[in-house]
């Protein structure tokens, strides 16, 4: 962020706190955006790690507290054990597809809103 944003708006009399919230956080909102982007996807992509801290439990409930499993982790599971060609197969490939779209989708979005935010926030 440049300096001079935060240093006009200290010498016409904001306190630190406002020049903070008004500001120091819209004009970093666009990379703060994208770290969270970039780390939520990071941690999900990590397969393995996904695996072992929801329990890998095929059974979905309710109750948050309970183990899952997740698309990615499903895939890591059982296409090694899945037999070519067969229904199983070929729903892991489905389940790999629908996996494929949701990150596109999700990673389309967050580009647009930090494409938006750093349009509205860049001109200051």
């Amino acid at each position: 962020m440049p300096k001079h944003l935060s240093y006009g708006s200290l010498a016409l009399g904001a306190t630190p706190w406002q020049t903070m919230v008004g500001v120091v956080l819209p004009t970093a909102s666009p990379g703060i955006f994208s770290g969270l982007m970039i780390g939520l996807g990071r941690a999900v992509g990590e397969t393995m790690i996904v695996l072992m801290a929801t329990g890998n439990t095929p059974i979905m409930d309710l109750n948050i507290f309970e183990g899952m499993r997740t698309l990615a982790a499903n895939l890591a599971v059982e296409v090694p054990e899945a037999e070519v060609d067969s229904t199983h197969y070929r729903i892991l490939f489905l389940a790999a597809f629908v996996l494929f779209l949701f990150t596109f989708v999700v990673n389309t979005l967050a580009e647009a809103v930090r494409q938006n935010l750093r349009k509205k926030y860049g001109s200051l």
